[in-house]
């Protein structure tokens, strides 16, 4: 208390801010830059000597299979970009454009996908479009022929493209919603309409939105990890650095190369995206005049549009929909749909594997209140101080989306596996603990983003006068900043927990013993036998139902927040 005061006399600045900062940048060094930065040097080290080299990169590049996997990880994240824009533009501009009924729920079920990461539904899809699935069956029977939707490469581009694809559509939307009308009618005016009209007016000004979508849809893509180990596919970058890991050892060399890798074409794709935006003018004269006009229109387009929604709409809810025949099925093998019906597989889920979802809630819980906690302080030291330096802690955490799973998975299984937990000889990398730790960093950026929205609404002059009164900052953002961005903080706990609940690629590597695993590595150990992939499929149902009540009780509760602000 009398430092305090003495520094206040003195004009001298608090030490808290100073405090809150050395120790979330020691956590965040400690736990995403060191296993990072300790992948990267390993990949740069001779296993034997210890030296730098560039053999092993050498090697990497000699072995045709890691050659094969490194072009076919490129060409799935890009062809899963490409067909996740064809899901996406017609969703995106129909509903931005034309007046017709039924915009809402379109737009809604559009966004489901996102409530389930691909790997719940690779099973699924396959049973429905493999090549004895429902699908090619009835092709087989009616018109002799199949498609080969899930062979090899392509069932892992549908199954991304199918569940990445609103990515590209939330922020495509977002876009054309800030496209000033007049532009659009400026350009009618001189003749331009249609197709015309979309290629040199409504998608240049709307680019930023769909460059931010697909870039992340590449990085999932080239990252995803789960898709291809279900599918089957194992010559892809991610399933070759968790195979040589989980086989070999974390003192192979090559895992520490091909994840090397994929952090070097994530912060490139990144880049890239940067580079598209940077030096381009995409404002228009009246941000935010009300977005494209919308027109109604003719019954035949009115069918027409009907139909191509209808039919998007189809293929990307087609996993939900076999996850819950899956669930609910006795049989199911070359056959349309399951041979009968049961509740079985619900109850072996809620008995066998009640530990798979009580550890999902601890861990997801744990990681979305470590994530708020760090969020805020970030937040406000980056929007509320004039620490130097404050905006790094912000670019800090950010650069975990840059980061994959699989590679933070193995960082953490070499960077402590010689390292015992306070108190124990058990290791830090065995211990459940560090799961949690994994979840939080994972998702991290996500609660942060929301964190900041969060404070930015509320006033600075509310604090002012709050410190006016004589109240320290503690207490200020205890008694006024906290209640007031409570929005933000419930969105980022929400949006960290949801996401963190369904997380497969750090937690595959990081699980050491069957009873500290969640339900995302309940479910892959269910889809690895034909005879527990009903119980694995009503486990993936209820990660769903999970991040769906999530995804409700968020909105439900920022809705409140505003009203209550109003």
């Amino acid at each position: 208390m009398a430092s305090s005061v003495m520094r206040r006399a003195f004009g001298l600045p608090s030490l808290k801010p100073y405090v809150v900062y050395g120790v979330i940048a020691a956590f965040l060094i400690l736990f995403l830059v060191f296993p990072v930065v300790k992948v990267i040097f390993v990949a740069f080290q001779n296993p034997h000597s210890g030296e730098f080299t560039l053999l092993n990169f050498h090697d990497f590049f000699a072995n045709s299979l890691f050659r094969e996997s490194f072009v076919n990880s490129l060409y799935v994240a890009c062809a899963s970009v490409f067909f996740a824009s064809i899901f996406a533009l017609p969703l995106a501009y129909f509903t931005s454009r034309f007046n017709f009924s039924g915009s809402i729920v379109i737009q809604t079920l559009s966004f489901i996908p996102l409530l389930m990461p691909p790997f719940i539904g690779a099973v699924a899809m396959r049973l429905l479009l493999g090549t004895n699935g429902s699908v090619n069956l009835l092709l087989r029977q009616y018109f002799g022929f199949t498609i080969p939707f899930m062979e090899g490469l392509n069932g892992v581009i549908l199954v991304d493209s199918i569940h990445y694809f609103p990515f590209i559509l939330i922020n495509l939307s977002a876009s054309l919603s800030n496209i000033d009308r007049s532009m659009e009618e400026a350009a009618q005016s001189l003749g331009s309409s249609g197709f015309r009209l979309f290629r040199k007016i409504v998608f240049p000004l709307s680019r930023p939105g769909f460059v931010a979508g697909a870039s992340l849809v590449f990085v999932k893509a080239f990252d995803d990890l789960g898709t291809p180990l279900l599918l089957d596919v194992s010559n892809m970058l991610p399933t070759q650095a968790y195979l040589r890991i989980t086989s070999i050892g974390i003192s192979d060399p090559m895992g520490y190369v091909i994840s090397c890798i994929l952090v070097a074409f994530s912060v490139f794709a990144m880049w890239i995206a940067f580079l598209g935006m940077r030096g381009k003018d995409y404002a228009t004269v009246q941000r935010g005049g009300g977005g494209l006009t919308k027109r109604d229109l003719h019954p035949v387009e009115a069918a027409g549009c009907y139909v191509v929604v209808l039919l998007i709409l189809t293929i990307v809810l087609a996993p939900h929909l076999g996850l819950l025949l899956l669930s609910l099925g006795t049989i199911w093998s070359f056959s349309v749909l399951p041979n009968a019906f049961t509740l079985n597989h619900y109850h072996e889920a809620f008995t066998t594997a009640l530990g798979f979802i009580t550890n999902t809630v601890i861990y997801a819980g744990l990681a979305g209140l470590i994530d708020v906690l760090i969020g805020t302080a970030i937040a406000y030291i980056g929007h509320r101080t004039t620490l130097a330096g404050r905006k790094w802690l912000d670019y800090l955490a950010m650069s975990a989306l840059a980061i994959p799973g699989v590679v933070i998975g193995i960082g953490y299984l070499r960077a402590f596996n010689n390292i015992n937990v306070p108190f124990s000889d058990q290791s830090v990398a065995s211990w459940w603990g560090v799961i949690v730790i994994a979840l939080a960093v994972r998702r991290l950026p996500y609660a942060l983003r929301a964190c900041v929205a969060g404070l930015q609404q509320v006033p600075l002059s509310l604090e002012e006068a709050s410190q006016n009164s004589g109240a320290g900052t503690l207490t200020t953002i205890r008694r006024i900043v906290v209640p007031l961005m409570s929005g933000g903080l419930v969105a980022a706990f929400i949006t960290s927990f949801a996401t963190a609940a369904v997380e497969l690629s750090a937690t595959l590597m990081l699980v050491s013993r069957e009873s500290d695993a969640p339900i995302s590595y309940g479910i892959y150990l269910f889809m690895q036998t034909v005879s527990g992939r009903g119980a694995g499929a009503a486990l993936g149902i209820i990660a769903v139902i999970i991040v769906g009540i999530a995804t409700f009780l968020s909105h439900m509760l920022v809705a409140g927040a505003r009203h209550r602000m109003a």
